[in-house]
């Protein structure tokens, strides 16, 4: 069975589209990992237990981010080598990548689950929901090794541009996740912990799905036991590739849970509320970072095969595809975030918090379009270390000072709290502009020699 695309020729919004949709209905189902605790946990349980799934979950959400940045340097080395057709590195690529996360697996596993209190505790989770939270953490922790196997094995298919796979086992996955929740939280009411219990599961099973794929149909280039090891230039150039977006993902995530700390300290309603709001982002933002994602193969292949102009072309393309969707999603949170946030909580309060904090994401929305584009278009580029210093400028010198100036205003307003968000994205956008200019400059200078 073929399980290989090449990018570098025909059209590209066409592919570009049939590679992005599997994508995102792919971050749309581990998206509902966490939507469906959120969701079954607000129906059958307290604000305390919505504040202890949301803390909990945008802690776990922050290890992910990490695992699925550095995951991104094999997307991108294993695309690259597809493209300039050299199958047989591709086979130590994937080697490699095991190996490296093998050891991050194990090291995840034990420190969250033995520093999932100090966690709780720095995220000032409220006293009513802290044990719930710790409970949690701890929980997922312990399944860490299946985020980090199914985000290798994610980065893997994506980077032969197989976007497929990985969509068919999480749809599986998240199918038992929900029929999961329903039973330990609906049937035998264990609130937080059994929708974290109920998670790991759903992971591991997903995780065995994409094994038992790899195992029946192969790889497209020579794999063996022997690839299976520690090759030094291959890590290194994954780890240069993949290190600067996973630390960027991680002092992004940073800055968001510096956010929700700054708003859990303002109560238990106001933290259930932005809890709410941050899951329905998770959704709304789905669009543009499926493109990111994809851009990222995408363009990775064409740079590969010297074809810079297609990368361009695709880049362009993703923007206005997710522009589009992006209009129609910052009109729902805008004005029907009330509808939205009521499908996961039940408290009138938190529900009114929770829109309140929408209304400044539907803003961002717009904006992401094109941030999220141009940062797909630089990683395929392998300029991955400007993709951080940007990530980095827009999380530490805008939106966590931004915020904790709103916050500081009487009477507090979550609308303008959210807005540290955009105002980060301005300025991120601008800065992504003038490198994109800068790289241009360079290139027509170097082709005019």
């Amino acid at each position: 069975m073929r399980t290989q695309s090449d990018f570098t020729e025909g059209k590209i919004l066409g592919p570009l589209l049939k590679f992005s949709l599997p994508v995102l209905f792919a971050m749309l189902l581990q998206a509902m990992y966490g939507a469906a605790d959120l969701l079954i946990v607000g129906q059958f349980g307290a604000a305390a237990d919505v504040s202890a799934v949301s803390t909990g979950s945008q802690i776990m959400q922050t290890i992910t981010s990490v695992i699925t940045g550095l995951s991104m340097g094999t997307t991108i080395l294993l695309g690259q080598k597809i493209g300039q057709k050299k199958p047989e590195e591709a086979g130590n690529v994937i080697g490699a990548g095991v190996c490296i996360f093998a050891v991050l697996a194990l090291f995840l596993t034990a420190a969250m689950t033995l520093f999932a209190g100090p966690f709780c505790a720095a995220m000032q989770a409220p006293a009513e929901a802290f044990d719930k939270t710790v409970d949690y953490v701890r929980i997922c922790s312990a399944g860490a090794v299946f985020i980090v196997a199914y985000n290798v094995l994610g980065s893997i298919f994506r980077g032969m541009g197989d976007s497929k796979t990985p969509l068919l086992a999480v749809f599986i996955a998240c199918i038992c996740n929900i029929l999961g929740d329903l039973l330990f939280v609906a049937v035998f009411h264990m609130a937080a912990a059994g929708a974290a219990l109920a998670t790991v599961l759903a992971q591991a099973l997903s995780v065995v799905l994409c094994v038992l794929v790899v195992r029946r149909r192969g790889l497209p280039f020579p794999f063996s036991r022997k690839n299976l090891r520690f090759h030094r230039q291959v890590i290194f150039k994954t780890l240069k590739l993949g290190f600067p977006i996973a630390l960027q993902d991680a002092l992004v995530s940073i800055s968001f849970l510096a956010i929700i700390a700054i708003v859990n300290s303002l109560g238990v309603i106001p933290s259930a509320g932005v809890g709410v709001a941050e899951k329905l982002c998770m959704f709304i933002m789905l669009v543009p970072s499926s493109f990111m994602q994809s851009l990222s193969a995408f363009v990775a292949q064409n740079i590969g095969a010297n074809r810079n102009d297609r990368a361009v072309r695709a880049m362009v393309c993703g923007m206005l595809a997710s522009l589009l969707i992006g209009v129609a999603m910052a009109f729902l949170a805008f004005f029907h975030g009330d509808f939205l946030s009521g499908l996961f909580a039940r408290d009138p309060q938190v529900i009114a918090a929770s829109a309140d904090y929408l209304r400044a994401y539907a803003v961002d929305t717009l904006l992401v379009s094109f941030l999220f584009c141009f940062s797909g278009y630089f990683n395929g580029c392998g300029k991955t270390t400007f993709v951080m210093a940007q990530g980095i400028a827009g999380a530490f010198l805008v939106r966590i000072p931004v915020s904790f100036l709103m916050s500081r205003i009487q009477p507090v307003s979550l609308f303008l709290v959210g807005l540290a968000t955009p105002c980060s994205t301005v300025v991120q956008i601008l800065l992504c502009a003038g490198y994109f200019y800068l790289l241009g400059r360079k290139r027509r200078k170097a082709g005019s020699l």
